[in-house]
């Protein structure tokens, strides 16, 4: 089978690290920055920018990045309506806004949080005096002091999707993505309910626009409202940034939960740590407490099995 190759812009390039964290795999290769292996197949990670499927889903894992790397292509980088097409138009920050963005799905503990959040143009200068800014750009300690009060001030929907939750459909019945999709198509669809409609609504992209097409719709819900899936939109617009930060706090006090149920401090992310504490987890518990704290089709799962049986 003929490998598959992509070259993508560095913003996608990162996306797709981010995405297939859960499959990492040792790679001895120089000219690579990162090597995956998804059910089979090769995902290799050049520091050109050029990316390599290969093995038997290779067309079908491309196919979620080729658009995105098209757009690239067009230089229309940004922005992607759902209705189908890409527009190099700009999204207004002046605009009464939606804005929806999740958290947890890098991290092997705890489950994924989605928020979406309605802030209107007069509401700029109290959310910039507060503080408000892309929750990867802030500490812990001030999103714990933040998400209350914009909990109390701005109309929002939030979902919590708890591990154990996650593991009965992931990957047995849906994947990761759509997952997400399900949990952003709902968190919107309910806020709509509630709210004036709003001048845009904005995606904090995770996926392609034809994945995200693919996947909503097989929900039960839809609006006719708009969508617009834009790169690192938290950083752009403040809908998305108070999502970020209550969907941040939300996944926090979750992970905090989780390890007073079991005993044991959580860490948040994919690496060293986690496989120790799962590890631990294992020894002292057995597969059910990481059925009940974590992500089990992550790698972690695979190495803290390894790091018991060395012990």
């Amino acid at each position: 089978m003929n490998p598959i190759v992509l070259l993508l812009a560095t913003p996608e390039v990162a996306k797709l690290t981010a995405h297939y964290e859960a499959y990492a795999a040792p790679n001895k290769d120089l000219n690579k920055t990162h090597f995956f292996k998804v059910n089979g197949t090769a995902i290799s990670v050049y520091k050109s920018g050029k990316v390599m499927f290969q093995g038997p889903d290779a067309k079908t894992l491309a196919s979620q990045w080729q658009s995105s790397d098209q757009a690239v292509a067009a230089g229309k980088v940004g922005t992607s309506q759902i209705a189908g097409k890409l527009s190099p138009k700009r999204m207004s920050q002046n605009l009464t806004t939606v804005g929806s963005d999740e958290v947890g799905n890098g991290s092997y503990f705890g489950g994924i949080a989605v928020v979406a959040s309605f802030v209107r143009p007069d509401q700029h200068a109290r959310l910039k005096a507060l503080g408000v800014d892309d929750s990867k750009s802030l500490t812990d300690a001030k999103i714990l002091q933040l998400a209350p009060i914009l909990e109390q001030e701005i109309d929002h929907q939030a979902l919590l999707l708890s591990p154990s939750k996650y593991n009965a459909v992931v990957p047995s019945r849906h994947n990761a993505v759509s997952v997400k999709v399900a949990l952003h198509n709902q968190a919107l669809y309910l806020l709509l309910q509630k709210i004036e409609k709003p001048d845009q609504i904005i995606i904090d992209a995770f996926t392609s626009t034809r994945n995200y097409q693919k996947y909503v719709s097989k929900e039960a819900n839809h609006f006719a409202n708009p969508i617009q899936l834009i790169e690192k939109a938290e950083s752009q617009y403040l809908a998305v940034a108070v999502s970020s930060i209550i969907a941040r706090a939300m996944f926090l006090d979750q992970l905090k939960d989780l390890g007073e149920q079991v005993g044991y401090s959580l860490p948040s992310g994919a690496g060293a740590a986690s496989d120790k504490v799962a590890a631990q987890l294992l020894q002292a518990y057995g597969h059910p407490a990481l059925a009940q704290t974590a992500k089990l089709h992550f790698k972690n799962t695979e190495k803290a099995e390894k790091l018991v049986r060395r012990t």
